[in-house]
Parts: C-alpha cells; sequence; structure tokens
C-alpha cells in the first residue's frame, strides 16, 4: 500500500470548505441522523474527546480480509490486475483469463471463505494481547462484507461465501469481550478502479476493453445476469487527469489535483452505506482510509457520519464512546478524531491520542511474503509497540488471511509469540500514559522522517541496550530496555540524579517479566540497573517497574 506519500499537509487551508453552498448544507443539516450535541462540521466535532477505553487498550489486532484475498497475490490486486504489464496482471492472465473475460467481480463469485472460524481467530489475538479488534468491511474494491441495505448486490451475503462477514466477526468480538472496530475503504472506488476501464495497448488483445465499463445488458448468458456491473465498479464517467499513469491516484486521494469528481448520487450512497453499517453492527471504533474524512473535502459525507457516531455514541452512553480514524490532519482535525498514521510512527510524544496501523505481511494475503518468510518478526511488533505507547499512541497490527479465511502457520506462531511478550510484560503497557520524555538513546536519531501519510517504519537503526522507553501508569515509572544488556548493565541517562526529568528518589526496582527485584546504583549522570545472569523469556524487550 505505497500510496499518497505525494501528499502534503495542505488540507487545512481546505477547512472553511464546510460551510460551502455546494455541500447542501441546509437540507443535509435536516436530516434526522444528525440530531444531537454534534453537527456536521469541524468546528462542532472538534469538542470530541478520545475515551479512555481506546487509550488504555494500547494495541488491537486487525483482520484486513476480503475478496481480494482470494488470489493470494498481495494488496491492491483489484487494481493491479488491470495495470498491463504489473506482476499482478501476469498473474492474473495467467491463474484467470484476461481481464476482458474474467475480471475482479468474478474473482468475488469464486471467492467462498470456506475455512473462516472467527471466533478461534478473536480468541487467539486476544490471547495474545489484543484490546480491541478490527474487522474490514468493504475496501476500495466496493464489496460490501456486510447485509448491506445501499449495496443490495454486490455484497458478501449475495456473492461470493453469501455470509455476513462483519456479522461473524462482531460476534466473535463481542463474545470475547472486546471493543469491535470496523474499517471503511470504499469511497476511494470512483478513482481506484479507473485501470479497469482499460485495455491491453499490445498483444493479440490489444484494443479490447477490460471489463470495467460492462452494465446491466451485457450480463445476458453469464453467471451474473441481472447484476450491474457498475454497481462494483462505478466506472461510467471520464478518467481522472493523467489516470493512466498509475501513480497519480497518490496525488488525488485527497479529491484534488485533476482526479474525477463522483456523483452526488455516488456519495450519497456511500454515506448510507456506512450509516448502516453503523446502526446495524454498532462498532465502537471506524477506521476510514482517507484523507482527513470520506470525500472530504468536496462532500461534508464523511462529517455526517462521524457526527452521527458520536451523536449515537453519546445517546447510548452518556459520553461519547466512539473513535473514529483518518488520515493526514490538521491541527483542528486532530481534534475531532484520532490521526491514523500508517506503517509508520511519530517521533516524539504526540500531545493528543493516535494510532499506528501496520500489517505482519502486506495489507491483503500474499503467498509470496508466506514463502520467502517476510513476515514482520515477533520481534519488531513489540519493538513498534512499546515505542509507540510511549509516544500516546496505539498500535493495530493487521494479521493477513487468506482467501479460505484462516491465517498460515508462520502468522500463528509469530501470533503466540507476540503473546508470549504481553503475559511477562502488559502492565507496562495496558493504560500507560506518556512520560515526561519519550526516551532516549541513539535510534530515534536514525528514525525515518514522517512523512504526511507514514512509510517511515523500519527506517531507524536496530533498537539496542541503550534505547530506552519510558511510560508511566499512577506512580509506577516502566523504563523498557529495547535489548538485553550483554555487559550485565543497564545505563538510563535520564534518571541520574542531576537530570531535570528525574525529580523524586529511587526505592525499588523490578524485571516485570519475572518480578525480580533488581540491584542498581544511581550517581549524578545515570541509573544503573543490574540485570541478572539468566535472560527470560523474550528478552528482546526488558521492561523495569521502578518505585
Amino acid at each position: 500500500m505505497q500510496r499518497r506519500s505525494a501528499l502534503k499537509l495542505g488540507v487545512s487551508a481546505l477547512a472553511g470548505l464546510y460551510l460551502s453552498p455546494l455541500l447542501g448544507q441546509s437540507t443535509i443539516l435536516n436530516t434526522p441522523a444528525f440530531r444531537g450535541v454534534f453537527e456536521p462540521t469541524w468546528d462542532s466535532l472538534e469538542k470530541y474527546q478520545v475515551p479512555d477505553w481506546f487509550r488504555d487498550a494500547k494495541f488491537g489486532m486487525w483482520a484486513h480480509w476480503g475478496p481480494q484475498c482470494e488470489p493470494e497475490a498481495g494488496d491492491w490486486y483489484a487494481r493491479g490486475m488491470y495495470q498491463e504489464d504489473s506482476w499482478q496482471y501476469k498473474y492474473h492472465v495467467q491463474k484467470y483469463g484476461h481481464p476482458s473475460k474474467f475480471g475482479f467481480k468474478d474473482v468475488i463469485n469464486l471467492w467462498k471463505a470456506d475455512k473462516w472460524n472467527p471466533e478461534e481467530l478473536v480468541n487467539l489475538y486476544k490471547e495474545a494481547g489484543a484490546k480491541y479488534f478490527m474487522a474490514m468491511a468493504n475496501h476500495h474494491d466496493n464489496l460490501d462484507l456486510y447485509d448491506s441495505k445501499h449495496q443490495p448486490n454486490w455484497n458478501s451475503t449475495k456473492m461470493g461465501p453469501k455470509i455476513d462477514i462483519i456479522a461473524g466477526w462482531e460476534k466473535a468480538a463481542r463474545k470475547a469481550g472486546l471493543p469491535f472496530a470496523v474499517s471503511v475503504h470504499a469511497a476511494h472506488a470512483w478513482s481506484w478502479f479507473e485501470t479497469s476501464q482499460r485495455s491491453d495497448k499490445k498483444g493479440p488483445l490489444a484494443g479490447v476493453p477490460y471489463d470495467g465499463k460492462l452494465t446491466k445488458s451485457d450480463g445476458k448468458g453469464t453467471w451474473w445476469e441481472g447484476l450491474d456491473p457498475q454497481e462494483l465498479y462505478a466506472q461510467n464517467h471520464p478518467l481522472s487527469e493523467n489516470s493512466l499513469n498509475d501513480g497519480t491516484i497518490h496525488s488525488q486521494w485527497n479529491w484534488g489535483n485533476g482526479v474525477a469528481k463522483p456523483s452526488e448520487a455516488y456519495i450519497e450512497n456511500f454515506h448510507d452505506r456506512t450509516i448502516d453499517l453503523i446502526d446495524k453492527y454498532n462498532p465502537d471504533l471506524v477506521y476510514f482510509d482517507d484523507t482527513a474524512l470520506p470525500l472530504w473535502p468536496i462532500s461534508d459525507a464523511g462529517l455526517r457520519i462521524a457526527a452521527h457516531l458520536y451523536n449515537k455514541s453519546l445517546d447510548k452512553n452518556k459520553t461519547v464512546q466512539a473513535v473514529v480514524t483518518g488520515k493526514i490532519l490538521d491541527e483542528q482535525q486532530k481534534k475531532a478524531m484520532v490521526w491514523d498514521i500508517e506503517k509508520g510512527q511519530s517521533n516524539s510524544i504526540e500531545p493528543l491520542p493516535w494510532q499506528t496501523d501496520t500489517c505482519l505481511g502486506n495489507w491483503h494475503y500474499d503467498r509470496g511474503v508466506y514463502k520467502d518468510k517476510r513476515y514482520k518478526s515477533a520481534k519488531t511488533v513489540i519493538h513498534t509497540l512499546i515505542d509507540v505507547v510511549s509516544k500516546n499512541g496505539n498500535l493495530m497490527l493487521n494479521i493477513p488471511v487468506r482467501g479460505d479465511g484462516s491465517i498460515d502457520e508462520l502468522e500463528r506462531e509469530i501470533v503466540k509469540e507476540i503473546g508470549v511478550w504481553m503475559k511477562l510484560n502488559s502492565k507496562s503497557i495496558y493504560g500507560t500514559r506518556p512520560w515526561k520524555i519519550f526516551g532516549e538513546g541513539p535510534q530515534q536519531a536514525s528514525a525515518g522522517a514522517l512523512t504526511a501519510q507514514g512509510f517511515n517504519e523500519g527506517k531507524g537503526k536496530p533498537y539496542t541496550s541503550e534505547d530506552i522507553r519510558f511510560a508511566i501508569k499512577d506512580k509506577t515509572l516502566y523504563a523498557t530496555v529495547m535489548a538485553w544488556p550483554e555487559s550485565g548493565t543497564a545505563i538510563i541517562k535520564s534518571l541520574g540524579k542531576s537530570n531535570p526529568h528525574h525529580t523524586q528518589k529511587i526505592r525499588q526496582i523490578r524485571l516485570v517479566s519475572t518480578g525480580e527485584k533488581l540491584k542498581f546504583k544511581q550517581n549524578s549522570n545515570a541509573l544503573e540497573v543490574y540485570f541478572p545472569n539468566q535472560k527470560p523469556e523474550a528478552s528482546y524487550a526488558n521492561v523495569l517497574e521502578i518505585v
């Protein structure tokens, strides 16, 4: 999902557009869904306060799973299969046939999800330490994975597995006692699927259109007879400027830079589908894969959805317990919702709670990652979690799911290994808040700069025992030494007697994973903590409880 890195943080200049008459505000505000404290404006939404359950949870797991996992060929497959000469196009032609004859709608028809056991997977994630669970409700491929009133034909109860996937995930999460989240990506199908309007430029089928412009009348005698592919592809419109350049979509993600503007019918259908999702399944968190909110700033549809969710939660709970996340936010927008950083993390303590989302492999399942054993290690995940928590953030980790609904044995082992560390050390994660500084050590100086979208993960040097990360809970300070000190001694400069951050006398230090009291010496320049000879399990991150 290497995308949108070219976007700039200039969206703040657009903030005033929510008052534009082009957005039909006068009729929108009379819609019953928005009667409540929150109105569909940034000025109103910025009164939002992030609920404590989210701030305390710190760690969630995600099933970014849908029909694009069926080919097991990585992320953005439904777009890439229409990009001539791309590896996904070549894979598709070899496996399924030419995209003029066998398009993504036909991939959906093959998807059966016959090994899906949501309860088993959610329990596995809970056992590994996840405190909330997220399921994908739709992707840019535009198939709703629930019983969708406003997408009545192209949803998972009518297509592919013919089951209500979101209902299955929600039931499993509620049974496990986990807050339930959904991710919503479908606002971008309008421009994202433009590759399906193309045709080959060379070869025996040069000039033969792919299936992206097919309509209901073209279906006679096919498995999809009586259905309209345009309800899925939404391609009955001119192409965006420079659409044939596959990288253009990244700079157009904020609905600018020459993107083909969606029709009002498309916008309102997306709005209604999302409201239906919220009202049917009552998610505690809605993740949007959008700059700020869906379809902003050309529409206030996203503002209306957020206001509806907040008002609904306020009415039910007396305080707003719902969370909305979005990307590339200006300062006002960061108050109105939770900032989500994709595959990256902040380089400092953020004043407001935030979230990073990342994955073990690719977002959608990729058999190549499995074969080449290119998954993130449990060590990498835990280091990311500790760093993010020290900076006031949460980690949302996607475990890629195969087309059949299962996860592979390599992923399963990584999840279990994460659980080993969490069982020993999670008191330093859950319910904590940032300390005066997030940490110390050489690693941060090597960390990659944060772009507008994110994408700076993995760019720094590996952590060493010189790297320390802090978090605090009540009067207990947790200092995590990010590797086992082979010298036997951890040096924490920030806790030296003369350091301005240190204000209280240290009475006791324990190694959290074993409960063992450790000897220490506090001098003017640093705190020296003497580690035991025997390494505990998962010793790649060692939490010290400092009283």
